[in-house]
């Protein structure tokens, strides 16, 4: 969508801080011993007292009110009563949700208590990645670009980049144009971010996989090759200069 009115920036503004408050909660409300179930009924509850609807399960019928992936989940975990959370995993939550018919997407991932397993370097990675990625946006921006600066970050880290999973334009409903965001440079992707639209951009940086196919479930996604992916999203409103951070709570950065 593109923000022409002063009502459509606070709608986006309200859902933006529905989803970002709710996944900074269950970040902190995870500890070692909690079953993916259970830390996505307390992520259904917030989201329920703050008026907003889960868009997965409005979109798609997705069994969960958020998206939990575990380690070598790459993205749309299933939240099982069978997958239970250990000290020094890889966890990723996704929350998205429907608030006075405004849409918005926020994502991150982060290691349960201490870093036993040494998945610390991929989180910060994915997380400095995006924030570079997020001051280059500006309204007239070739969206390949961005996906180019992207996987330039994460080879130069080390990494790669899952190239099926991109970022999309949000606001009146969940996945709107442009739909894809890539994290790669794809030379035949021409668009341009337009100024005032709105879109939530995500990257996805691995440590071997460069695409993710669907597990047993039907909804989790893994790595091609294995090994262990982050992600990190935002919704946000594109400008003529730096971009207004939908999800960043209190307009900092996580």
């Amino acid at each position: 969508m593109s923000i022409t009115k002063e009502y459509e920036l606070t709608g986006m503004q309200e859902a933006s801080r529905a989803v970002a408050t709710t996944l900074r909660a269950m970040r902190e409300h995870a500890k070692p011993g909690m079953t993916a179930r259970e830390l996505d009924e307390f992520g259904g509850e917030m989201l329920n007292s703050l008026g907003a609807r889960s868009a997965p399960k409005l979109t798609y019928g997705f069994p969960g009110w958020t998206c939990i992936s575990i380690n070598n989940e790459v993205a749309h975990g299933v939240p099982s009563e069978h997958k239970v959370l250990r000290e020094g995993d890889l966890i990723n939550i996704d929350v998205s949700a429907e608030l006075n018919g405004f849409w918005s997407d926020n994502g991150g991932s982060f290691v349960l208590g201490r870093d036993i397993h040494g998945h610390g370097k991929l989180v910060d990675a994915s997380k400095r990645i995006l924030n570079k990625a997020l001051g280059q946006i500006r309204g007239g921006v070739r969206i390949a670009d961005i996906g180019r600066l992207i996987e330039t970050e994460a080879k130069r880290s080390g990494y790669k980049v899952i190239k099926n999973l991109t970022g999309h334009g949000i606001g009146r409903s969940l996945h709107e144009e442009p739909h894809e965001i890539a994290n790669y440079y794809d030379r035949h992707n021409t668009t341009r971010f337009r100024k005032n639209s709105v879109v939530a951009v995500e990257t996805f940086i691995s440590t071997l996989s460069s695409t993710a196919a669907a597990d047993r479930d039907g909804w989790t996604l893994v790595g091609s090759r294995g090994g262990y992916v982050a992600q990190h999203e935002h919704t946000i409103v594109v400008t003529d200069g730096k971009p207004v951070i939908l999800t960043a709570m209190n307009g900092i950065f996580d």
